[in-house]
């Protein structure tokens, strides 16, 4: 709901802003469903932005020019591009001085060196690399979920930690009412359920008007929770349209209004409710965590606010002696058991003015000195598809955090209900206050069972941190804005054990996502509301679970709304970059394998044919390349994480010994056709592709043909990350038709294949038979290298990396804390901020 811009004295010095006065702010693209003009006048709009500066422009800004994927894969790629480029530039050398010894011309050596550019830097190899991510990207569609920045697939593989919004993400999107606790004296009243039996008064009137409930075509619309509650009281929202009808409320009321809100028939004999008419609303905004209502009964009553939010923030706006005594301990015994609680206030205001006049009165005005009603109790269970999300990223060793805009004590519940906190798991508070009247910012950390419960005595240390039990912490948005702001030195430390961030801003849960990542961490955020976006834009990988504009510039958006998407994401991020790994070590080594065999021909002033170039990079390579990255993802989530960096052991020492494999089959096949009795050598006053066919080249061909096949069975690792290679039949028919096809062409090709390939026949059966032994050995050895490369070389490497410290934030401080631990974090001893001129050494 849109209102205009307040027009008080305090707020006529105020600057517009679009993130302040974002109520009073029409965006670009918004549909218009109801409007209402209840001053006479012309309704006078002021345009602010226009084009990409617009909120709908910057959307669409974000798509198409999204925050650069700031991966080492891919800056790895680049260099490894450069490499080829280096080594192409060798090979250029030395087939200009081979080329110039054999007195080729001078155009052929041209042609001949540009050759071997095109072969070690292959221009397939973008193409090939976002293979992977295509399939991905497409098997995600089929579940729903959809990525408009396809990059970020790969980097879902590397993600370390997951960040979820609660309600509408962990818990259920509607609320049920499970009751009203109402104010007697100082203290509450039982619980009661059915808010159609409470006795009129101030109470049910808060109930029954407080709220922005609107009626769209005969049917209420507006906040599920406001619906629940409205619903819960059996009132009537009657619109007030026409002039008739304006007449009329005039008449009951005095004045004109808004909305009127009948109650039920009542039963004979009971005292009568009255009707209210809504003369102002001052909708919710989280910067607030309220909202209030204006309401005038029928008569010469006085008006009356309603109010509704935050119970501490309502509380904070009663008089002292109206708010219960036992308020903290009301709301600890329902928030603990996972409730909603919303604080509920009113006051009756003296004098008003008329109708123009109220929608010209400040909100600070109103909402003061209130008189505190009770506590109305919303139920929001947790999704079925919760508990078995959050215990399946734990077992993978994946952080889960929840930031929430509700009550501490609800999220901690929840966080235990689904197991982001494991029952024997102590959580503690930290509880931070901003510098005051002199005295610094202080910091103190309390165990929540003692905040709970607080006539259970005190804690020992050891037996409240048992050294198997890391302890949670748990922080509001303002003790996370003191710590950002006054301790910056023990933010770090406090963020790697936070696992409960509650009563969080839009642009808290954003800031929590950068400081995570820049202690290191890949961070998923998954969130449904606007509320979100600036957090979803903000993390290494964002989903929402909602189809509203707003969230489209998150780079996932899942059409079911549950957590279910966020393992899925997270398997198919890891299948894409094991692809990503597998084609692009798969296209350089075929670049080498044709690179060693073009530079063997040249030697002998021979080179392979146009058709055979053709058949090698288009029957083969492109085909396997294409279908390598259909083999689906594993069904499970393991602790494993694939690799992120190109430059690293297992990657270089793979391609240096497959391609001193390769080398060495190319070289001993040839040696061996050259030692047969048959062989004809070539004439060296002929130069190619005069000279071909003929028997070097033929067997080149052969044994080469069979190395691309052999590569490709290599690369194409499945578990733990992939199904395995059989599983994906299309690829399994290609390599069977591409092995028969290398097989026919080497014993027994068709004279028309000869013709096409320019191939040299051979005659020799038993050499034939001979080149698909050595073709059958290189593949083992291919194979049987791969394999120990990720199971005994990483095994040691592994075992390395745990004695040597990881250069990662997150894990050097995880590392301290297990050292320091029991004795941080230390309770109930504040810490102090530093001055401006000191250094905090705590």
């Amino acid at each position: 709901m849109k209102t205009p811009l307040p027009q008080d004295p305090q707020a006529a010095g105020t600057a517009y802003s679009p993130e302040q006065h974002k109520r009073h702010t029409l965006f670009c693209g918004t549909r218009v469903l109801q409007a209402r003009c209840y001053t006479g006048t012309e309704v006078l709009a002021v345009v602010t932005r226009t084009g990409f500066c617009t909120a709908k422009g910057d959307l669409v800004s974000s798509i198409l020019y999204p925050k650069p994927v700031n991966f080492r894969f891919y800056k790895d790629a680049a260099k490894f591009v450069i490499v080829l480029a280096g080594l192409a530039a060798l090979g250029t050398a030395y087939s200009i001085y081979i080329l110039h010894r054999k007195q080729v011309a001078a155009s052929q050596i041209v042609i001949r060196a540009l050759d071997v550019v095109t072969v070690v830097v292959p221009p397939a190899l973008p193409a090939a690399m976002t293979a992977g991510t295509i399939y991905a990207q497409s098997r995600l569609k089929q579940q729903g979920i959809f990525c408009i920045s396809p990059p970020r697939i790969n980097l879902c593989g590397k993600v370390r930690l997951a960040c979820f919004d609660k309600t509408g993400t962990l818990t259920e999107d509607g609320f049920d009412v499970w009751g009203v606790v109402p104010r007697e004296n100082c203290g509450f009243l039982p619980l009661i359920h059915e808010l159609h039996r409470l006795p009129g008064g101030p109470l049910l009137s808060c109930l029954a008007t407080c709220h922005t409930v609107s009626v769209l075509k005969g049917q209420l619309v507006g906040d599920p929770a406001d619906l629940k509650m409205l619903e819960s009281t059996g009132w009537t929202q009657e619109e007030v349209e026409g002039a008739e009808a304006e007449a009329q409320v005039a008449h009951t009321f005095g004045t004109r209004a808004l909305v009127v809100m009948s109650p039920p028939e009542q039963p004979p004999g009971t005292r009568q409710v009255l009707p209210l008419a809504i003369l102002r609303r001052f909708p919710f905004a989280s910067s607030l965590q309220r909202m209030s209502v204006l309401v005038k009964p029928p008569g010469d009553a006085l008006p009356e606010v309603y109010m509704k939010g935050a119970p501490e923030i309502v509380a904070g706006l009663c008089t002292s002696e109206s708010v219960p005594t036992d308020l903290s301990q009301a709301l600890c015994r329902f928030t603990r058991d996972g409730f909603r609680v919303l604080g509920l206030a009113y006051k009756p205001v003296v004098a008003i003015g008329t109708f123009e006049e109220v929608q010209d009165v400040s909100r600070d005005s109103v909402e003061s000195q209130m008189c505190f009603l009770g506590l109305l109790v919303l139920k929001n269970v947790l999704k079925a598809e919760t508990t078995p999300v959050i215990h399946s990223l734990r077992s993978a060793e994946i952080r889960t955090v929840m930031a929430t805009g509700d009550n501490m004590l609800t999220a901690i519940s929840v966080a235990r209900n689904c197991h982001m906190v494991e029952a024997k798991e102590p959580v503690v508070f930290v509880n931070a206050a901003p510098p005051d009247h002199g005295s610094p910012a202080t910091l103190r950390f309390t165990p929540a069972e003692q905040a709970t419960e607080p006539a259970e005595g005190s804690y020992q240390l050891e037996s409240y941190f048992p050294e198997q039990h890391a302890c949670h912490l748990a922080m509001d948005g303002k003790s996370f804005a003191v710590v950002c702001e006054h301790f910056p030195d023990v933010l770090p430390k406090i963020l790697v054990r936070t696992t409960i961030l509650a009563r969080m801003l839009p642009e808290q849960k954003a800031l929590l996502v950068q400081k995570l990542q820049e202690l290191n961490y890949c961070v998923l955020m998954c969130g449904d509301g606007a509320n979100d976006c600036g957090a979803l834009k903000a993390a290494d990988v964002g989903i929402s679970l909602s189809e509203a504009e707003a969230s489209v510039a998150s780079p996932f958006t899942s059409r079911t709304a549950n957590v279910e998407c966020v393992p899925a994401v997270i398997r198919e991020g890891r299948c894409s970059l094991v692809t990503s790994f597998g084609i692009f070590k798969y296209m350089a080594l075929y670049s080498l394998v044709q690179f060693v065999s073009v530079l063997l021909l040249y030697t002998i002033n021979t080179n392979l044919s146009d058709s055979q170039f053709l058949f090698f990079d288009l029957a083969i390579t492109s085909t396997v390349a294409a279908l390598m990255g259909r083999t689906a993802p594993a069904t499970g989530l393991g602790p494993a994480r694939p690799r992120g960096t190109l430059i690293s052991v297992p990657v270089l020492g793979s391609l240096l010994l497959q391609t001193g494999l390769l080398i060495a089959v190319q070289v001993g096949s040839y040696l061996i056709a050259t030692s047969q009795q048959w062989f004809v050598p070539l004439n060296s006053t002929v130069t190619a592709p005069r000279n071909i066919p003929n028997y070097e080249n033929t067997v080149v061909f052969c044994i080469t043909g069979f190395q691309y096949l052999t590569l490709a069975v290599a690369m194409s690792k499945g578990d733990p990350f992939r199904k395995p290679l059989y599983t994906n039949v299309v690829f399994l028919i290609a390599l069977i038709v591409l092995f028969g096809l290398m097989i026919w062409l080497t014993l027994h090709p068709l004279n028309f294949m000869k013709k096409l390939l320019k191939l040299k026949g051979i005659d020799d059966l038993e050499f034939k038979a001979g080149l698909l032994g050595m073709a059958t050995i290189h593949f083992f050895m291919a194979f049987v290298l791969e394999i120990l490369l990720e199971h005994g070389l990483l095994g040691c490497l592994r075992k390395w990396r745990r004695r040597t410290s990881s250069k990662k934030r997150y894990k050097m401080l995880e590392r301290e804390l297990r050292e320091q631990q029991p004795t941080w974090p230390l309770m109930h001893e504040p810490l102090f901020a530093p001055s401006k001129a000191s250094v905090a050494t705590r």
